[in-house]
C-alpha cells in the first residue's frame, strides 16, 4: 500500500509550505490517495488500453507478472497529511485516478523526452555534469 501524490499537488503543497509554513516546521505533504501496487498497475494498464487501443499489446494488464516480494518488504507507506491541511489550508486537487490519467497522457505526448532520459546519451550527460556530487 503506498500513498499517491500527483506531480503538480506536490509543486503547488511545497510552494503553499514556502508561502505559508513556519520556519522550522515540518510538513508532510500526502495525497490520501492509498493504493496497492496491483491496483496502480491495473489502473495503468487500463488506461494504455483506452489511450491506445491499436496498441499489440492490448490487453495491457496480460504484460503483468506477480514477482516474490524482497525480503522485509514493507506493506504499507502512508503519510498523514493533516498538519499540511491545518497549518497550511493544502490539500491535493487531484484523486489517484485523475491525477495517474494525466501523468500517463503527459508521457503519452511527450515520447521524445522519454526517449531521451532513458537513452545512454542522457545517463552520460548526467554523470559528465553531476558525477561526483
Amino acid at each position: 500500500m503506498r500513498d499517491w501524490l500527483y506531480v503538480g499537488d506536490h509543486a503547488t503543497a511545497l510552494r503553499v509550505a514556502l508561502e505559508r509554513g513556519q520556519p522550522g516546521q515540518t510538513y508532510n505533504i500526502g495525497g490520501w490517495n492509498e493504493q496497492t501496487n496491483l491496483d496502480t498497475v491495473t489502473m495503468l494498464c487500463a488506461l494504455l488500453d483506452e489511450f491506445l487501443p491499436e496498441s499489440p499489446y492490448r490487453p495491457h494488464a496480460g504484460l503483468m507478472k506477480s514477482v516474490t516480494d524482497r525480503p522485509g518488504h514493507d506493506r504499507r507507506y502512508a503519510i498523514n497529511a493533516t498538519k499540511a491541511e491545518r497549518e497550511l489550508g493544502w490539500r491535493p486537487a487531484e484523486t489517484f485516478a485523475t491525477g495517474l490519467r494525466k501523468t500517463v497522457r503527459w508521457y503519452l505526448d511527450n515520447q521524445a523526452w522519454v526517449k531521451e532520459v532513458t537513452s545512454g546519451a542522457y545517463r552520460e550527460w548526467m554523470e559528465t555534469n553531476y558525477g561526483g556530487r
